[in-house]
């Protein structure tokens, strides 16, 4: 190499600095050691080592989603890729931008099915917002700028680039340098349909609003809080969205979603006008579509969303709004129209989501107690803590006892995804290490990804860890219950000792059984630092924050 050439390596490295990369995650595949070669003197880019490629995914759509810029995963091809394949999905359904860079065979091996090859570009098609292969590397700049716009742009998704492993070593001219940091396109309101949009809430007698989703963030939390309450409009959160808006806010009316509050979903079936904004009202948040009603004649949709094929995509549409969210909720808090009268709708649904949302003793509580236990973990620890979880039914009790206060606080999949919680929440403890951080995970959720324990103990993260073993695939048990009552198959569990695992990973480590070893153990989790682990055993009579119970719904299939 000579002073007037670089690797394409290396501009690749400088081009993921150039677009203010500070960390990516990976696991290591001999098709990129050029670009861990180029890694190795870039001291402004963290490279987190992981022990999954669907954990580096995973990290990195977190990461994403947290920080609005794309996460950015390394991964080889084959296996590699395939791995990581769960975590791109994610961030496409979840609407979250992140970059998996791929290494893929030489140019020469094309199309012979060479060692672990694929088609990338036909693999990640259908769940990405683009994949392709750089092939020249005097257009790395290029692939790598659009990347980002289109990561960012519209819906925030993903996006995955095949890096042939010889294209890496081959030299460039200098002269060749990285695009500047490419910014999200302007997306400005349009004043007309603020107007218009005004006009139908000034007519309506029941609204509300399901809000979070695509380019959500603070400024729009910040602003479409502020004016939701100036004329007491209720707000529900899309599914999984609940950080969109402070538990506090005296309009907040609970989380649309699996096992939500039955006074909103009934508050949502009424309305006359809904207004969506940053969500793709898809099957969790509507409970399979069924509200509000994809056609309803009774019912206004106003649908604001940044990317214009989601407005009328599934949703009869009155108006679309095709804009940012955060300057539409800008917009909307500076807009006057006098003409509305503030709604009591908005203080009502709020103290029907409280009554719904704190939790009252039984005479006939269960041992341990999940609502007790979350309860206690809120008045434990600081308003500001970032839960993170996976899928299965443990997730219920905090999404619905759980006050996510802070911004970001909420990490969790929309797309349903077991063992996201760990990866997501070692990524959350290094993106915000001042602040508290908790991975929530049923067992069988834990044992997808609960490796990354590793990665948590290596870089020394500040994390607790609370596994929930029922000794079953719960969510699975719950719904065969109410199908096949009594007749359980494929969904029982024989688990390891989960605190002796975590403390096999260096962790502190204990045992809960009742809901006063749980509280004890939360609190001398708080007195120390570093990677803590708590092993909660419950019965699976316990399936979920609903209530249901696997007698309960062997006794209703009885009785029908």
């Amino acid at each position: 190499m000579t002073n007037s050439t670089q690797t394409a390596a290396e501009l690749l490295v400088d081009c993921l600095a150039e677009q203010g990369t500070d960390r990516l995650f990976t696991v290591p595949g001999e098709s990129f050691l050029a670009v861990l070669d180029a890694l190795h003197e870039r001291s402004g880019i963290e490279t987190v080592v992981c022990r999954q490629e669907g954990g580096v995914a995973f990290m990195a759509c977190a990461d994403g989603a947290m920080t609005g810029r794309p996460g950015i995963a390394f991964v080889t091809r084959g296996p590699g890729a395939t791995n990581a394949s769960i975590g791109v999905h994610v961030a496409y359904q979840d609407s979250q931008p992140m970059i998996l860079f791929v290494g893929d065979v030489a140019r020469p091996m094309r199309d012979r099915e060479g060692f672990q090859e694929i088609n990338f570009e036909a693999f990640f098609g259908p769940i990405a917002k683009w994949a392709a292969r750089i092939d020249d590397p005097a257009r790395i700049p290029e692939y790598v700028a659009r990347a980002y716009s289109v990561a960012i742009s519209g819906r925030p998704g993903p996006v995955v680039l095949a890096l042939p492993e010889d294209m890496l070593c081959d030299h460039v001219d200098t002269a060749i340098k990285p695009r500047p940091l490419v910014a999200r396109p302007a997306q400005a309101v349009c004043p007309d349909a603020m107007q218009a949009l005004f006009a139908m809430i000034a007519d309506a007698a029941s609204p509300i609003a399901i809000i979070g989703g695509a380019g959500w963030n603070a400024k729009a939390r910040e602003h479409f809080q502020s004016f939701a309450e100036s004329i007491g409009l209720p707000v529900a959160t899309a599914f999984r969205r609940q950080d969109a808006i402070s538990p506090d806010s005296p309009v907040y009316a609970g989380n649309l979603g699996y096992g939500p509050n039955p006074k909103l979903v009934e508050r949502v079936k009424q309305a006359d006008f809904v207004l969506a904004v940053g969500a793709r009202l898809g099957e969790a948040t509507t409970d399979g579509y069924s509200f509000p009603a994809t056609d309803h004649p009774e019912q206004l949709l106003v649908h604001v969303h940044p990317d214009p094929e989601e407005i009328g995509r599934v949703y009869l549409t009155e108006l679309g709004l095709c804009c940012a969210v955060d300057e539409f909720a800008e917009a909307a808090a500076l807009w006057e129209d006098h003409s509305i009268i503030p709604f009591d709708a908005g203080a009502e649904a709020h103290r029907e989501w409280l009554e719904w949302a704190t939790h009252s003793a039984a005479e006939n509580a269960p041992a341990l107690d999940m609502a007790a236990c979350v309860t206690s973990m809120r008045e434990a620890l600081p308003a500001d803590t970032i839960i993170c979880n996976g899928a299965g039914n443990f997730a219920g009790w905090w999404h619905r006892y759980w006050r996510y206060a802070g911004y970001p606080s909420q990490l969790a999949p929309t797309a349903g995804a077991m063992g996201y919680g760990v990866p997501a929440a070692v990524a959350a403890a290094l993106r915000f290490p001042e602040r508290t951080v908790v991975a929530v995970a049923g067992d069988g959720d834990f044992l997808m990804n609960g490796q990354e324990l590793a990665t948590a103990a290596q870089y020394g993260v500040d994390l607790l860890v609370i596994v929930v073993d029922n000794g079953a695939y719960g969510t699975i048990r719950m719904h065969q219950e109410r199908e096949y009552p009594g007749r359980v198959s494929g969904t029982q569990l024989a688990n390891p000792d989960f605190a002796a695992l975590g403390a096999a990973f260096g962790a502190w480590s204990a045992t809960a059984s009742t809901t006063a070893e749980f509280i004890a153990a939360l609190d001398e989790a708080q007195q120390r630092s570093g990677l803590r682990f708590i092993h909660v055993k419950i019965d699976v009579e316990q399936l979920a924050a609903s209530g249901a119970t696997v007698s309960g719904l062997r006794a209703k299939a009885r009785a029908t």
